[in-house]
C-alpha cells in the first residue's frame, strides 16, 4: 500500500488509524453482523454510536449543557440560508467578509432580511483580516457572522470580533477541533466534517438553546429548522450514519492525543516548519498577513505562473498530492489539517528547497 501526502483543503486527510479501525469494521460492526452502513439509524447500535460522538465532541470542545449538538447533511452551504432562516428575528444581519465563503453567506442572507458588510478585506484580496475591535454594528441586528478560518486565503480570527453583545455565528469549517475555543462566546458554531474531522456529508451545529424558535416563518423548510433537529436529536430524517461513525472516530483519536490543547500545539509546530521556510526562501513566498496566518490552510506563490505549474507537476511526481491553489488565488496551498503528519510538512519543504536550488 503506497499513500500520498494529501495537502487537500477537503475532502481532506484522515487519521490512518481511523481508517485502519473503519477497514477493519467495515464488514461487520461489532457483534452486529452488518457495516454500520447497513445498519438502520433507529437501531440501538447507532444510536450508541452518536450518543458517543455528541458525548465526546462535548467533551473535546467543553460545551456547555445549553448547547445542542446536531449532526446533519446538505453541506455547510445550506448553512449560509438555515442561519439567516433561524436566527433573524429583526430581519437583520451584521457580516465580516473575510473570503469567498464569508460573501457568499453575505448574499444568502440577503434573501431573508438585511444584510449589511460591516468590515471586509477585500481590497487585498482577503490576504488579511480587518480591524474588528470597533465595528458598525447594527441596533437591530440578530447575529455578527463570521468565516473563522479562510481555506482558500489562508487567514484566520486569532481574536474574535467585537460583537458589542450581539450573537456571534461562526463557520469553523477548516479548523473544526484543530485548536480549543471558548464556545460560550458563539451563538451558533457550524462546519463541514470533510476538512478537518470526517468524509463529506456531515455538518456539524453546536447551537445555544435560546436560539431555538417555534416561531419561524412558514417558509423555513423542515429540514432546516434547527429546533425540529434539534428536538429530534438529529434524526428527523436519516442522518449521515457512516459519516457520523467516522467522525466519532476521530473524536477518540483527537482525545487519545491529548485532546485540543495538545492538538493546537502539534498544529502550531507543523505550521511553523512551513512559514519558517516561506520567510527565508528566495522563491516561494506566503500570500498572508503574518499576523494573520491560518495553521490549516497554507497558500504560497512563485510569483511566476509558469513556475508555480512546474512546482506542482513536480510535487505530484513526487507524492505530494492536492497542492495547486484555489482558482481565485492561484499558486500553490498546502492544508495542513490535524491529521496531517509532521512528517509530510518536512518532507514537503525538503521538497521545495530542493526545487528552489534547481530553479533558481
Amino acid at each position: 500500500m503506497s499513500r500520498v501526502y494529501n495537502f487537500s483543503a477537503g475532502p481532506a486527510v484522515l487519521p490512518e488509524e481511523v481508517l485502519k479501525e473503519a477497514m477493519d469494521e467495515m464488514m461487520e460492526y461489532q457483534g452486529t453482523g452488518m457495516s454500520v452502513m447497513e445498519m438502520s439509524h433507529r437501531s440501538s447500535a447507532f444510536q450508541k454510536i452518536i450518543d458517543e460522538a455528541e458525548a465526546d465532541l462535548r467533551d473535546l470542545m467543553n460545551i456547555p449543557d445549553n448547547y445542542k449538538v446536531l449532526f446533519l447533511q446538505g453541506g455547510a452551504a445550506l448553512h449560509f440560508a438555515s442561519v439567516p432562516m433561524n436566527l433573524m428575528k429583526n430581519g437583520v444581519a451584521d457580516y465580516i467578509i473575510t473570503g469567498q465563503w464569508a460573501k457568499k453567506a453575505y448574499e444568502e442572507a440577503k434573501k431573508y432580511g438585511k444584510a449589511n458588510a460591516i468590515a471586509s478585506s477585500a481590497d487585498e484580496t482577503f490576504t488579511y483580516i480587518p480591524d474588528c475591535s470597533d465595528l458598525p454594528i447594527d441596533e437591530d441586528a440578530d447575529y455578527v457572522y463570521i468565516c473563522q478560518n479562510n481555506t482558500i486565503y489562508g487567514t484566520v480570527f486569532h481574536e474574535l470580533p467585537n460583537t458589542k453583545g450581539k450573537t456571534l455565528v461562526a463557520d469553523v469549517s477548516s479548523c473544526f477541533l484543530s485548536e480549543p475555543i471558548d464556545v460560550e462566546k458563539y451563538g451558533v458554531i457550524y462546519g463541514g466534517a470533510q476538512k478537518n474531522i470526517g468524509p463529506a456529508g456531515v455538518q456539524i451545529v453546536i447551537i445555544r438553546e435560546d436560539l431555538l424558535r417555534d416561531d419561524l416563518p412558514e417558509y423555513v423548510p423542515t429540514m432546516m429548522n434547527f429546533k425540529v433537529q434539534a428536538d429530534k436529536g438529529s434524526m428527523y430524517n436519516t442522518p449521515p450514519c457512516y459519516g457520523i461513525y467516522i467522525c466519532g472516530k476521530v473524536f477518540k483519536w483527537i482525545k487519545k492525543r491529548g485532546g485540543l490543547e495538545a492538538m493546537k500545539k502539534y498544529n502550531e509546530e507543523k505550521a511553523a516548519i512551513l512559514y519558517d521556510f516561506l520567510d527565508q526562501s528566495k522563491l516561494f513566498k506566503g500570500t498572508v498577513r503574518k499576523e494573520d496566518r491560518s495553521l490549516m490552510n497554507v497558500p504560497f506563490v512563485t510569483g511566476d505562473k509558469d513556475m508555480d505549474a512546474k512546482f506542482v507537476a513536480e510535487a505530484k511526481a513526487a507524492g505530494f498530492e492536492n497542492l495547486k491553489g484555489h482558482r481565485t488565488v492561484g499558486g500553490m496551498r498546502a492544508s495542513i489539517y490535524n491529521a496531517m503528519p509532521i512528517e509530510g510538512v518536512e518532507k514537503l519543504v525538503e521538497f521545495m528547497k530542493k526545487f528552489e536550488e534547481e530553479n533558481m
